[in-house]
């Protein structure tokens, strides 16, 4: 692929998710191999519960002081002063290249310090020794949010001219490094090695968007101006949406401490499952998110309010009709990827058994965590930053509250844990408790999302497209639901003339049931002509036009001075 090809930007919004979707699959079957090799070889023991803590913090700076600036301030801001002076946006780009690098190292270099008294808030329920190497993996991880945080500019700078291929490779190269260091490292430093790994994948991170971004235009320079007005207005922006993932890590944190305090392995399993559900999350909802962002905030700042509508429903809708069957079918097969994804080496049936249950329980809230992004993004578009951080901190309030709720309170003396963990057939398994951390971060998620709508379709201008929103919504899960039954059906047939009695069959019978719910989805959205599955049909032969009621409209590019239509 030539260079110039691999700099090209994304004409239309299904093209520049095509493109993320693709690059994120990859990623997260990376993910899935680096999950894999951590389980087989760690198991879900005190080793993985130790490393996954380690990341509480190192994420809790990077959300703070650069991860809310870029999708909520930078690139609008970016944008904005790009479509009237190149020269001064490119300076505006540099000088908050200077500050985030400045910030971020004083921040780290102080957390450092305290971090040994940090480490015992995070993990309460650890023992000394295990409190102090997570206190040697956190601090190695430090080099983390420093180095993604540089890279956060260069992703700002791509992500605005739409050339998402490099964009996307980044998340690819952040997994390999974390593999290099649990396949390679750890043989010599054992845990501290995963640490490394991590180290390592933010720089190659960072490493692999520095040539586009220069060949965009991009130069390093001295800042003139440190209080520029641009840099006000991202700080100004950034601050509500940068409290509102301080709010998210806050919650990580509390659902670190709890799970520190239940059964060895139960952080393990917790995140485990969690990386799993993630992955129609991030495919789906966060492709098609990053992808429509650009095309919001260009239609918003032209004033094409119809156009802005009109992307952000067929938006919705394209990413409801691939990820709630996609829901459906994650529960129904919860063993059966769990087993294919995490089941080798150390990894025990009982730590299966647990992980399959919670990922079960998170795949009721997958679609909700796919809809928020793209809803978050509509208020971003429009410089609103407040409207996501106030609904997704409600929302991060009651999973916190839930997880105290479940786990310290109705667990213990009713009968409700027995009744889930009997539907759920892990009733007899010491670290059932942990299935309380999964349904609590579902139910907020449904909680956030309720609430993102109510505050968009309470301003009048926006419920013209509420009606075929909710219309698709519900078709969608009827039909959904049908796919789930007849998944459930192929599985059992399965077992009757395949005995199953490895990982190739697991993944075989994996298979059938989901082409056959596949084929029924498709049969019934052609049966009944569904507006999505016709714009998807069109997509995947190439044939994106403007016609019926999802037509794919191209994005803009910053210089683009086309006149309002």
């Amino acid at each position: 692929m030539r260079f110039s090809a691999i700099n090209k930007s994304s004409a239309t919004v299904a093209g520049a998710a095509f493109i993320l979707s693709i690059s994120l699959l990859a990623s997260r079957f990376l993910g899935l191999i680096r999950d894999r090799i951590l389980a087989g070889k760690f198991g879900a023991g005190i080793e993985l519960d130790i490393y996954f803590a380690g990341f509480r913090i190192p994420d809790l700076i990077y959300s703070i002081i650069i991860g809310g600036a870029i999708s909520s301030a930078f690139i609008p801001v970016f944008i904005s002063y790009f479509t009237k002076n190149k020269k001064e946006a490119w300076q505006i780009a540099s000088t908050f290249l200077y500050i985030a690098f400045v910030g971020i190292s004083l921040v780290c270099g102080t957390v450092y310090i305290f971090m040994p008294k940090l480490i015992n808030l995070v993990v309460p329920g650890f023992g000394s020794e295990d409190q102090m190497l997570t206190v040697m993996i956190s601090r190695i991880m430090l080099l983390s949010p420093l180095l993604l945080g540089l890279s956060a500019i260069f992703s700002g700078v791509l992500h605005s001219f739409k050339k998402f291929f490099i964009y996307s490779l980044a998340p690819i190269f952040y997994n390999v490094g974390i593999i290099i260091g649990a396949i390679f490292f750890t043989e010599y430093l054992g845990i501290r090695g995963l640490a490394w790994g991590v180290a390592l994948g933010s720089l190659l991170h960072l490493l692999i968007q520095i040539p586009t971004t220069v060949s965009s235009g991009f130069r390093l320079t001295f800042p003139k101006h440190i209080l520029h007005p641009a840099i006000r207005k991202i700080i100004r922006l950034m601050a509500p949406r940068a409290l509102g993932l301080a709010a998210l890590q806050i919650n990580l944190w509390v659902v670190t401490a709890i799970a520190s305090t239940l059964a060895v392995g139960s952080l393990t399993v917790f995140n485990l499952a969690n990386h799993i559900h993630y992955l129609p999350i991030g495919i789906v909802g966060t492709s098609f998110a990053t992808a429509v962002f650009p095309a919001l905030s260009y239609s918003v700042s032209k004033k094409r309010y119809k156009n802005y509508l009109y992307e952000l429903s067929k938006t919705l809708r394209l990413v409801s009709y691939l990820v709630i069957p996609l829901s459906v079918l994650f529960f129904i097969l919860r063993a059966q990827i769990v087993r294919v994804v995490l089941g080798s080496g150390e990894f025990g049936w009982e730590a299966t058994q647990l992980t399959a249950a919670s990922l079960g329980i998170f795949s009721f809230g997958i679609f909700a965590y796919a809809l928020i992004p793209i809803l978050s993004k509509a208020f971003f578009a429009q410089e609103n930053t407040k409207t996501p951080v106030i609904a997704n901190t409600i929302g991060i309030a009651v999973n916190i509250a839930l997880s105290f709720l479940l786990i310290y309170v109705i667990f213990p003396r009713d009968g409700i844990l027995e009744l889930i963990a009997r539907a759920l057939k892990i009733h007899t398994l010491p670290g059932v408790y942990v299935i309380g951390l999964p349904i609590a971060f579902s139910i907020s998620g449904v909680v956030s999302l309720i609430l993102l709508a109510v505050a968009f379709f309470k301003d009048k201008k926006n419920r013209e497209v509420f009606g075929e929103l909710i219309s698709s919504f519900f078709k969608i899960v009827f039909t959904s639901i049908i796919a789930g039954i007849v998944a459930w059906f192929a599985l059992r047939l399965f077992v009757i003339f395949v005995p199953i009695d490895g990982l190739f069959t697991i993944l075989f019978q994996a298979a059938f049931a989901s082409l056959a719910a596949a084929g029924v989805y498709l049969i019934i959205s052609y049966m009944f002509k569904f507006d999505e599955f016709e714009a998807l049909k069109r997509f995947m032969r190439g044939k994106i036009k403007r016609a019926g009621g999802l037509h794919e409209a191209p994005l803009s590019t910053p210089d683009d001075s086309s006149p309002d239509t």
